[in-house]
């Protein structure tokens, strides 16, 4: 039972548009679906970790590093405007022949990317350690014995169904949009991060 509360879990906690789902839809469509999927993997391993770490009692040691949340939101501020800025430049440079000719065959980037992203989203945290206070409060999984480490990686299953989906889909009707069409989504999903970064600077100042 609580392996497909952890898959439902984990997917639900994918869907809402963020940074790390526009990070995705970015990455695939400047490159390829590996690349865009492979934001989803990374982000369903940093799902499978926070699970873990919340349900084993990592409360406490969050809860001390409060105080260090506005500096946590403004680092993430910094990411968001940088990877915008990235999003404009090449939809400036747009053609799609040139995003095809650097494409990049290996991956730090996205994965590295995706862990900023995450790690810098303090509202990440507040999720997870209401799932992993949830799930133990109602004796679903328990933190003496391993199904907390399998509804953890289920959790992480959740997210990687979420993001193959999308990146999926994002990859097989790309080919469809005419360039314009395309430049106008980067400059889009660019304006989306502009936004979240605003809007976290705000929660930060008032």
């Amino acid at each position: 039972m609580y392996i497909l509360v952890a898959i439902v879990v984990g997917f639900i906690a994918a869907i809402p548009i963020g940074p790390v789902n526009v990070f995705a839809i970015s990455q695939t469509l400047k490159r390829d679906f590996y690349h865009g999927f492979l934001v989803g993997i990374t982000s369903a391993l940093m799902d499978v970790i926070f699970c873990i770490a919340a349900i084993t009692g990592m409360y406490q040691i969050v809860s001390n590093l409060e105080h260090l949340s506005p500096w946590i939101k403004i680092f993430g501020v910094l990411i968001l405007l940088l990877i915008s800025g990235r999003l404009i430049y090449q939809a400036q440079k747009h053609g799609e022949k040139k995003l095809k000719q650097k494409k990049i065959r290996t991956a730090p980037r996205p994965v590295i990317g995706t862990i900023l992203l995450y790690a810098t989203n303090p509202s990440l945290y507040a999720f997870w350690l209401a799932v992993g206070g949830t799930v133990t409060a109602y004796d679903l999984v328990r933190a003496s014995d391993i199904s907390f480490f399998i509804f953890a990686l289920f959790c992480g299953v959740g997210t990687c169904i979420w993001y193959f989906l999308l990146c999926r889909y994002v990859s097989k009707y790309h080919h469809q949009f005419k360039p314009h069409v395309i430049k106008k989504i980067l400059l889009i999903t660019a304006a989306i991060l502009i936004v979240i970064a605003l809007y976290t600077l705000a929660t930060v100042i008032f």
